[in-house]
């Protein structure tokens, strides 16, 4: 081979080498930031990954919501179990009792859930699908309630 040649191959080799490394440093690195979504009886069942964060969804409990100034604590449910949520900041707009909401955060070494972020679901027609799908799991919402546009498909008036 001559040596422009053999040098070139290197080259190559080298700058496959070099972008397989940075693809996998991307993806380990990503790895550390996805968030898994869990109801609230797989928490009550400590199926959470200890120390990390993720996503928890369900529907705030009647007469459960307690304010102190800036912090909020609620329960929230799936019928099957309740999980404690603590959030301090400005909660959404659309916030109530029976309504459904996701929250990221973490458990606390007391099994409470100190949320980051609180969203609500937008309207009487739409509701987070992580929420809709544990709700039907549990029997607490018939399947027929659920409102989840194909791709493609107008969403129902008033859903964002």
């Amino acid at each position: 081979m001559r040596p422009a040649r053999k040098r070139r191959l290197y080259l190559v080799l080298l700058i496959l080498i070099g972008a397989a490394a940075f693809v996998s440093l991307a993806m380990w690195g990503l790895g550390e930031y996805k968030m898994f979504f869990f109801k609230p009886s797989e928490v009550a069942r400590g199926e959470t990954p200890p120390g990390r964060a993720f996503k928890i969804g369900g529907l705030v409990k009647e007469g459960s919501v307690r304010r102190n100034g800036k912090t909020v604590e609620f329960t929230i449910t799936d019928t099957l179990a309740d999980v404690v949520i603590r959030y301090t900041g400005s909660l959404p707009d659309l916030f109530r009792e029976g309504q459904g909401i996701v929250a990221d955060g973490r458990l606390n070494a007391d099994g409470v859930f100190e949320a980051t972020n609180v969203l609500a679901k937008h309207d009487e027609n739409y509701m987070p699908p992580e929420v809709a799908e544990a709700l039907k799991e549990s029997g607490a919402m018939p399947p027929h309630e659920i409102v989840r546009p194909k791709p493609g498909e107008p969403r129902p008036l008033g859903a964002r």
